[in-house]
């Protein structure tokens, strides 16, 4: 995936050494990185300024004791410091990221991100390059990202930073009856405004569209096992669940649900749609319509599980995490193979061999 995003010509965020290790397995060059992270350790920012990333997003004050550390001026580092800017995105509470109660970022208003972006031009080698500021995810009112450049521009007006990142966190639709703003007309609007502000027309504009770039461009598909008929409704129980897709368990997240097999038929049976795990709210569509066809070995199909599905999936209750294949020009091609028992068991200490 990290191979992909590259040759269509987009740079990688990573958030821990981890991504940052499978993207540069990948062949990504490490000037196409982008560093985030509210906890990155010594090894984490080691590597990253050994390697050369594009950028260090900085987080928090004891991130920049490390670089004071680490960063020399034989090497130097380009950062942006992240700002809160005290914006309420409308969204979950789980996925909001740019009010006060956070922990992500430098408080604008408390003084914490004027006093960080201080210290960090103090340390030789170390370029502040601007400041790049993320109110949440799935956002679909766009209405919080005119009051975030408007912080921004005036924070900064001051400042001769060359780079703003306005972040991302642009909604998808999920589920029947929602409707989410185009990319183009986020970035129609993030131009506008940056013109309403006032920024200077040289200000490098950066942004982070995720999960808008990916999300419908997956499906998730699952075998049915049982049909439980009870007092309340009907149960279909699939072979996954919140194991693979722990959004819905999360933060409430809605699916639509199809019968790959009859694709077209009218979906007038409601369903409770549940995984396979030892847990009541192991539930991924609390009631989903689906098909009379629909029965025991039925394959049903989750859109638009492009973003958040397998790069949240765990092995919980021992279960393994499925196989995904891209497909694009009628060509299908497997990129991680199914799990095994085996390889849940690899990393077992044998104490008795």
């Amino acid at each position: 995936m990290a191979r992909l995003a590259f040759e269509e010509g987009l740079c990688i965020d990573v958030s821990t050494g981890g991504e940052l290790d499978i993207v540069l397995r990948s062949g990504v060059p490490a000037r196409r990185v982008i560093l985030h992270g509210n906890n990155k350790s010594h090894d984490e920012l080691e590597r990253a300024l050994s390697v050369g990333v594009h950028r260090v997003i900085v987080d928090n004050f004891d991130e920049i004791d490390r670089l004071r550390e680490l960063v020399r001026p034989a090497s130097p580092l380009n950062c942006l410091v992240r700002v809160t800017p005290g914006v309420e995105a409308h969204t979950h509470e789980f996925v909001r990221t740019g009010q006060e109660d956070t922990k992500f970022g430098f408080s604008v208003s408390t003084g914490d991100a004027r006093r960080a972006i201080a210290l960090l031009s103090e340390v030789p080698g170390l370029r502040v390059r601007g400041v790049h500021a993320h109110i949440g995810s799935q956002i679909f009112d766009l209405a919080g990202y005119r009051e975030t450049m408007g912080i921004l521009a005036d924070f900064t007006k001051d400042d001769s930073f060359d780079e703003l990142c306005v972040g991302g966190g642009l909604g998808v639709a999920y589920v029947q009856g929602e409707s989410a703003p185009s990319i183009r007309e986020w970035g129609d609007l993030i131009r506008k405004t940056a013109k309403e502000v006032g920024l200077d027309t040289s200000l490098r504009l950066l942004a982070e569209p995720g999960r808008a770039i990916v999300a419908q461009a997956g499906v998730t598909l699952y075998r049915v096992g049982a049909i439980k008929p009870v007092s309340a409704r009907t149960y279909v129980a699939v072979d996954g669940g919140m194991s693979d897709n722990p959004r819905p368990v999360l933060y409430g997240s809605g699916y639509e649900a199809f019968d790959v097999d009859h694709p077209l038929a009218d979906r007038t049976v409601p369903v409770r749609l549940v995984g396979k795990h030892c847990e009541s709210g192991d539930v991924l569509i609390d009631q989903a319509w689906l098909p009379e066809e629909t029965s025991v070995d039925s394959v049903v199909a989750t859109p638009a599980t492009g973003a958040y599905g397998y790069s949240m999936a765990s092995n919980y209750n021992r279960v393994p995490r499925p196989a995904v294949v891209f497909v694009a020009g009628g060509r299908a091609r497997e990129v991680l193979r199914r799990e095994t028992f085996d390889d849940l068991a690899r990393l077992e200490v044998d104490e008795n061999p």
